[in-house]
């Protein structure tokens, strides 16, 4: 199967990539966010019931028409209201040659392939999204360059797993089973093997990047002063996680309180909304920044890489997410590029250079 990847750039393009934006300085942020995020709602509302504590048959949605992560996931995502349903469990994506490119496209490929850092923002159940990835990596290493993925599918105690698999101890279905990938990611198998696969053929560095579940859904109850002991041992330092942004915060505020504001459950244990949603936006948080971590901490050892972010688009619209975090870590210097795969049409609507560097639309 072939398929080819054309990126949309507007105002972005007018920028030297070896200069990453600010994340306050230099977007237009939304005024009415749950508005531009719309797709976001249904997995805030999601997150909120996980976090809470609550049981659920599926998760909630903002819009009927969304559709929503399993429940076994916990994690942000733009998932958009047109777009397709899943594909099945059965459809796989098959590793073909090469698609030829256009001029445009081999211009889009270079650009992006002269930054340090680049994001590949998903949805996580979209057959096409994960096509695209494979497809971008591919090219990329074609054209010479030590690529490194990270993964926010793969918390960060299973790193160990993950090296195993690259080393030829394991093979993909013990990686797996070992990485508990079905209790605590839970999206298709299917849509993220071929890309471990071609991974270990190539070489390819993996990185284990996410939060373990268990922490995350401890702060969402009861706040990030609540971890102690081996819970620490997974993150960032607690000085570290960064819950100051204000836009972020009112971004991810309007949808909790959307459905917080119709008898949703986003208050447990007896506090209050406000505690409720401090707890809940700080879990997000901590992903984002525990990412980061891992994303700066490996282009520091590996200043001959590429890394390549598979992460939901949650995390990298506006640059709230990880592109904000690495960047404070490792300074302006380090060039990113932050690219949304097939995003919605509200979305391109917005143009790149706001909330993303670059759009790919897979054909």
């Amino acid at each position: 199967m072939l398929w080819s990847i054309k990126s949309l750039q507007t105002s972005r393009s007018q920028r030297p990539i070896a200069h990453p934006k600010l994340p306050h300085s230099s977007h237009s942020k939304p005024d009415q966010p749950l508005h531009r995020g719309y797709g976001l709602a249904s997995c805030l509302a999601f997150l909120l019931l996980t976090a809470s504590g609550c049981t659920i048959a599926s998760p909630p949605s903002v819009s009927d028409s969304v559709s929503a992560p399993p429940a076994q996931a916990e994690t942000l995502v733009a998932m958009s209201p047109e777009r397709p349903a899943a594909a099945s469990t059965a459809e796989t994506i098959r590793v073909g040659s090469q698609a030829e490119l256009t001029s445009e496209q081999s211009e889009t490929l270079a650009a992006i392939a002269s930054a340090r850092v680049i994001y590949l923002g998903e949805t996580h159940d979209q057959v096409a999204d994960h096509q695209a990835q494979l497809q971008i990596i591919r090219n990329l290493v074609d054209q010479g360059k030590s690529v490194a993925i990270s993964l926010e599918m793969f918390q960060r105690p299973f790193q160990p797993i993950l090296d195993q698999y690259l080393a030829g101890d394991i093979d993909l279905e013990q990686l797996r089973i070992q990485s508990e990938y079905d209790e605590r990611w839970g999206f298709p198998w299917e849509l993220y093997s071929p890309i471990l696969d071609y991974a270990k053929t190539e070489g390819l560095p993996l990185i284990a990047a996410n939060t373990p579940r268990e922490v995350t859904r401890k702060v969402a109850r009861q706040g990030l002063d609540s971890l102690v002991g081996d819970e620490l041992t997974w993150i960032p330092a607690l000085e570290e996680i960064n819950v100051k942004s204000q836009d972020y915060r009112t971004f991810v505020k309007h949808v909790f309180d959307s459905f917080h504001g119709h008898g949703g459950h986003g208050s447990s244990e007896g506090k209050d909304s406000e505690t409720a949603f401090n707890n809940f936006f700080a879990a997000q948080v901590l992903w984002d920044e525990t990412m980061a971590e891992a994303v700066a901490t490996y282009v520091q050892t590996n200043p001959d890489h590429t890394v390549v972010m598979l992460a939901g688009q949650g995390h990298v619209i506006y640059d709230y997410g990880i592109p904000s975090r690495v960047q404070r870590r490792l300074g302006t210097e380090v060039s990113q590029a932050s690219v949304l795969l097939n995003p919605s049409e509200q979305f391109r609507n917005e143009g790149t250079g706001k909330i993303a560097d670059y759009f790919w639309l897979s054909e």
